[in-house]
């Protein structure tokens, strides 16, 4: 075909008439009618069937937002945006589909609901056929029955329900995983971490193989109140600072941060901080951790707030970050509470999202950083960002490209009917309905919210 060719199959002639055009389109169907029935494809030897894709416990977003949830995939810079997304949709009850994004086996960031995904994914990699089977509870005879994926998510739900039952099946099987892979079961023993879990992790923190396990295992002690003993280096820390007393009828004291002459000093102090834990910070100075955090002198010196907040970070107990994120968030220091921001409840990164934006003036992109994926705030255009967005785009040189990123955190952010009613004004202020920036919004207008609230 692709030239007359009617007249070289003579053997057709009856079948094909003498008209030239009707000829060429009744060879044409009889070529089709041949490739169909006579010439099959063989399957290439190593093709192999891969199991079903498992159904997660979140229903699918309905296929009329599919599109939208495309769009906003494709124009994910990196790993990092397209990751908030994911988790915005599991917050609000709802997974993608998954010819639009499927995670892979080591994408430690997706959302736990997606465990069956990535084991899938692992098992299709390996050339494994069969499935694993899995009881409802994971235990240390089932243990190797799990994938790694499940095998996290059924560690998750079991340390929620049970936490010595998780400490216990950790003491079991840990010995037996990867370096890898012990330092991400462990990391899981900061859900509902006490004192039971004291020996447990002393054992970690003296005999584990990984310096990384050994020092989250050391981390969380220290967090517990079992920090190392201290040595010459504290005392040598607390040199780099003074206690002070001020007030006349209120006398308190107060950390004076005595700043380093030389490049030398500042690296030392820094090395200093970053080699001990808050309990043992503290003592030096004459304070119980609570005491030091209330009597630190804020926004004086940013290297040495840094070095503290790494220390409440990594040794403070809960109740300790909660009331550094409160006193640094009054002191408009944003980048602190970013620091803070992945170990602080939803409810409260929530609230000093928009402590943030109404108070301090943040943009909406930071806010959503401190959000996280469950924030769910009304009334956004109201806040300090949401006049200067409005104002933007109003002027005479806005372009279509401009405020990208803020479009995006202003949807992540938003509560459903946020989104409806930041939409409406966003109209009305000059964008299109189709405006591309607004996809984020689109979504979060259009999408039921089935999450847990924080």
């Amino acid at each position: 075909m692709g030239s007359t060719a009617a007249p070289v199959a003579s053997f057709w002639r009856t079948e094909l008439g003498d008209d030239p055009v009707e000829a060429e389109l009744r060879l044409l169907a009889l070529s089709g009618q041949f490739l169909g029935a006579i010439v099959t494809a063989e399957p290439p030897p190593v093709l192999r069937v891969l199991p079903d894709i498992p159904t997660l416990g979140l229903p699918t977003v309905h296929e009329a937002l599919r599109p939208l949830v495309r769009r906003i995939l494709a124009t994910s810079k990196d790993g990092a945006s397209r990751t908030e997304f994911i988790h915005f949709l599991a917050a609000r009850g709802w997974t993608t589909h998954p010819a639009d994004w499927i995670p892979d086996a080591s994408d430690e960031d997706a959302p736990d609901i997606y465990a069956a995904w990535r084991d899938w994914s692992a098992s299709t990699a390996s050339g494994e056929t069969t499935r694993r089977q899995a009881g409802d509870q994971l235990t240390a005879e089932n243990w190797e029955d799990f994938w790694p994926a499940a095998r996290k998510a059924a560690l998750i739900a079991l340390r929620r329900r049970d936490p010595s039952a998780a400490r216990a099946l950790l003491e079991a099987r840990l010995g037996s995983e990867s370096a890898d892979a012990r330092l991400r079961l462990l990391s899981l023993l900061s859900e509902r971490l006490s004192g039971d879990d004291v020996a447990f992790l002393e054992g970690l923190a003296a005999n584990d193989r990984a310096p990384k396990v050994k020092a989250l295992a050391t981390s969380m002690l220290a967090r517990l109140g079992h920090g190392p003993a201290a040595g010459e280096d504290i005392a040598e820390l607390a040199g780099y600072f003074s206690v002070k007393t001020k007030g006349l009828l209120r006398r308190s004291r107060v950390v004076q941060i005595e700043a380093p002459k030389t490049p030398a000093q500042w690296q030392r102090r820094k090395a200093l901080l970053d080699g001990t834990d808050l309990m043992s910070f503290s003592g030096a100075l004459g304070f119980g951790p609570q005491d030091l955090i209330d009597a630190w002198d804020w926004n004086v010196d940013p290297a040495a707030d840094t070095g503290l907040i790494k220390l409440i970070l990594e040794t403070g107990t809960d109740a300790q970050l909660a009331q550094a994120a409160g006193i640094v968030s009054e002191h408009d220091a944003t980048g602190l509470i970013v620091a803070l921001a992945p170990r602080l409840t939803p409810a409260d990164r929530a609230r000093f999202a928009s402590a943030g934006l109404r108070a301090h003036g943040i943009g909406f992109d930071m806010a959503q950083v401190i959000a996280g994926a469950a924030a769910r705030l009304d009334d956004l255009l109201s806040a300090p960002a949401g006049a200067k967005l409005l104002a933007e785009l109003r002027r005479d040189d806005a372009k279509p490209s401009d405020h990208v990123a803020e479009f995006q955190a202003l949807g992540l952010l938003a509560s459903r009917t946020a989104a409806q009613q930041t939409l409406q004004r966003l109209t009305a202020a000059g964008l299109l309905q189709g405006d591309p920036r607004l996809d984020m919004l689109r979504l979060n207008a259009a999408l039921d919210d089935n999450g847990e609230k924080p």
